[in-house]
């Protein structure tokens, strides 16, 4: 099995202290957003074989065994990651398989290029999600029902919103809901600024349920995502507590340190809350106008110990080792490619000891023994 040496991306929205407190390092005063750990292109983990993209390459089935190679190809097709939110993240959408795909090849026909800032689609993958809190973690995820959104925003007393109010009341809801939406993301620039100020005052005035909506504004002023997260479910997520984000779900990443993991994509669509490009006709082709419960998840223990948060894709398979005392053993050994992370205490796989936020990649079929005190996630993939 490999060690890995993972990059930590700076994004403006990270904390700067979260990810260096798991590591016992010094803060660097600047942000530490997300550490990869994975294959992907863009930032591959490092291994004293080469990066893990070029250790995969040099022999897929070796490395992600046969059963892996013939369902998802010779890729690692899951990306792990410690995310550490010190300020809301875009509220964004990400498309399903066949959208992706197709969304994919109509840009490379028009010859976009795959770096330009306009373009939406990086690949023909889709991006399911899972995050995990490490730390007490807020979110916003699906949208709430239309009248309970009616009901948040009319209680503001803006007047501009009040349009969006009665929409709201309109039927059906998935109408209701699209309809508002692309108002929001459709209106002048400068009322919907003045409209997000009046709302953004009004929140911070009325505190309880409308807290997490003044401190977006205080990160986005005058944006329109401000307005489009209330009509979102807002969720607090307790530390072991999980959410699945499947395709055209709309959501936001608020505060929080958690464990996130995602089929090997860059594709997102973004609905605010960003500087960066925002395409609304694709965005509405995207995005599922339907109410839901956040859906919080919570792990399924087994008798071995493994506790698993259970998702309805294949692409990654997520579980959690809660190791009491140093004494107790498990054998992790698995047909297919294994990724051990170690959030808590010092935990031994094979002849690795990992303390918060070191990690190993077990190759398929390899032995992998672990013990110690403290708290490992294993993420693989069903195959």
């Amino acid at each position: 099995m490999d060690r890995l040496d993972n990059t930590i991306r700076p994004y403006a929205w990270g904390s700067p202290t979260a990810i260096p407190h798991l590591l016992g390092t010094e803060p660097t005063g600047e942000p530490q957003a997300e550490m990869w750990m994975g294959a992907h292109p863009g930032a591959p983990s490092r291994t004293d074989r080469g990066t893990l993209v070029e250790v995969i390459d040099a022999d897929p089935e070796k490395e992600l065994g046969p059963a892996a190679v013939a369902k998802f190809g010779p890729r690692l097709p899951f990306l792990l990651k410690i995310l550490a939110a010190g300020a809301p993240l875009s509220l964004q959408v990400h498309p399903d398989l066949a959208q992706a795909k197709e969304g994919y090849a109509d840009e490379e026909r028009r010859g976009i290029p795959v770096d330009a800032p306009h373009r939406n689609y990086k690949d023909a993958n889709h991006k399911p999600e899972l995050i995990c809190a490490l730390t007490e973690f807020d979110g916003l995820c699906g949208f709430r029902d239309p009248l309970a959104a009616a009901g948040l925003l009319d209680d503001l007393g803006v007047d501009s919103l009040k349009p969006y109010v009665d929409l709201l009341h309109a039927h059906p809801e998935d109408a209701a809901l699209r309809e508002v939406l692309t108002a929001i993301l459709t209106a002048d620039p400068e009322e919907m600024s003045r409209t997000v100020a009046e709302a953004a005052a009004a929140c911070t005035r009325l505190g309880g349920a409308y807290a997490p909506y003044a401190d977006i504004a205080h990160h986005y002023p005058g944006d329109p995502g401000v307005i489009a997260a209330m009509l979102l479910n807002h969720v607090r997520l307790q530390p072991g507590e999980a959410l699945y984000l499947g395709a055209g779900v709309p959501h936001a990443y608020l505060n929080g340190l958690g464990v996130e993991i995602m089929a090997n994509s860059d594709n997102v669509l973004r609905c605010g809350l960003t500087p960066k490009h925002v395409d609304v006709p694709e965005l509405l082709r995207i995005v599922r106008f339907r109410p839901s419960d956040p859906g919080v998840l919570r792990p399924e223990a087994s008798p071995d110990g493994e506790e698993l948060y259970e998702t309805p894709i294949d692409e990654f398979r997520l579980s959690r080792y809660v190791l009491p005392e140093a004494g107790s053993a498990h054998d992790l050994t698995r047909a297919t490619p294994q990724i051990l992370l170690c959030t808590a205490g010092t935990v031994r796989v094979g002849e690795h000891d990992l303390t918060p936020c070191r990690s190993v990649f077990v190759p398929a079929g390899e032995k992998a023994e672990v013990s110690g005190t403290g708290t490992l996630f294993r993420a693989t993939v069903i195959a």
